[in-house]
Order: C-alpha cells, then structure tokens, then sequence
C-alpha cells in the first residue's frame, strides 16, 4: 500500500529529526555536518530545507522531540505513585536521570541554549518541563501538600537546581554516586516546603 504525502512527509521529517540527534548529541551542533545528516537519513539537503529551514530548525525540531520524551518520562515515573509528594519527587528524579544521559544532555542544555537562543529555549523549556512541574506544584498547593510560598518562584528554583544537577552531574567521574547524592539533596529540599 502506498504511503500519502503527509504520510511521506512525517516519514521524512522523522528520520532527519533522528539522525541529527544521534549526531548532534556524539558530535555536537557545531560539528554535526549538514551533509552527514542527509546523507544518513537517506535524503536530499533541499528536503532537510523544505522541511526545516536551516540546520538551525532541524536542530530546534531535535530539542522539542528530546523535551517531549523526556516529559513523557517524567510524567511515566510520576505515575508510579499515587502520593503527591512521591510523584514530585519521582518526576524531578526522573527529569535529572533522563536529561544526564548522553543522548540528552549536550542536545538540552549544553548546544541547546547557544544554538537556539536563550530566550527561546527558556521558553521551550517553560512550554515543556516547567509547565508540568508548575501544575503538579500548584495542585499540591491547592490540595494543603505545600507552604504558603509563591509557585512560579519555586517552580523557576526548582528547574534551574534541576538542570544545574544535570551539569554538575554530566561532568562527576561517578554519575551513579553523584545521582544519588542529588537524589538525596533534592527530597531533603522539597521536604522544606511541605507542610507539616
């Protein structure tokens, strides 16, 4: 049966979206070859264009693919627990172990920042993991779980303390060790909040 043309469409777009993130999270935005992505993906330069724009766009289309699946992790291991308190700290934990993995890491918040500008990853990253962070916060205020505190505040502390263990942690020679120092680190912090 033959495929339509959106159906050919998201093919394609697919396979570049793919294969530029194995590159660009081995080589790097900056080292990752225009020519080498089409090539593996099996496609002419003018299709990454039509498709894309740039390398550019192809990349930003690779970082909002890494935030969806990183959020559909998050929100996986969040499920495990019908606690509220568990589920937040599942889905932060969750959040630091997926972004540290190699595949991930250099994409979302190493290249991801220089290459697409940081106003515009803040916002991808706002659109993607801080939302769901700031609803499962607000619900857990709403529900008397939390402290009187304001929740964007906490939401931006807790997101940057997160990505800032991703890189500490990226960069540790133990990354189970240090995993789990943060792990600690991070139930200690969010036990703070909660109210009594």
């Amino acid at each position: 049966m033959k495929m339509s043309k959106a159906e050919q469409k998201q093919q394609t777009m697919q396979k570049l979206i793919d294969v530029a993130r194995e590159m660009f999270s081995r080589q790097g935005y900056a080292d990752a070859a225009m020519e080498d992505i089409v090539k593996q993906a099996g496609v002419t330069r003018g299709a990454l264009y039509h498709h894309f724009g740039s390398k550019e766009g192809l990349f930003e289309a690779v970082l909002a693919s890494v935030q969806q699946e990183i959020g559909e992790r998050v929100e996986a291991e969040a499920a495990k627990s019908g606690e509220p308190w568990q589920q937040l700290i599942l889905g932060c934990l969750a959040f630091v172990s997926a972004a540290v993995e190699h595949r991930n890491k250099r994409i979302l918040l190493i290249d991801g920042p220089s290459v697409i500008g940081w106003e515009t990853w803040r916002r991808m990253d706002e659109e993607n993991s801080m939302r769901h962070l700031r609803e499962q916060l607000q619900t857990m205020q709403d529900q008397g779980y939390l402290r009187p505190v304001s929740i964007d505040a906490l939401t931006h502390l807790l997101s940057g303390a997160m990505n800032e263990a991703v890189l500490w942690i990226s960069e540790t020679p133990d990354h189970e060790k240090s995993l789990a120092e943060v792990s600690a680190a991070m139930t200690l912090l969010l036990e703070g909040y909660r109210t009594k």
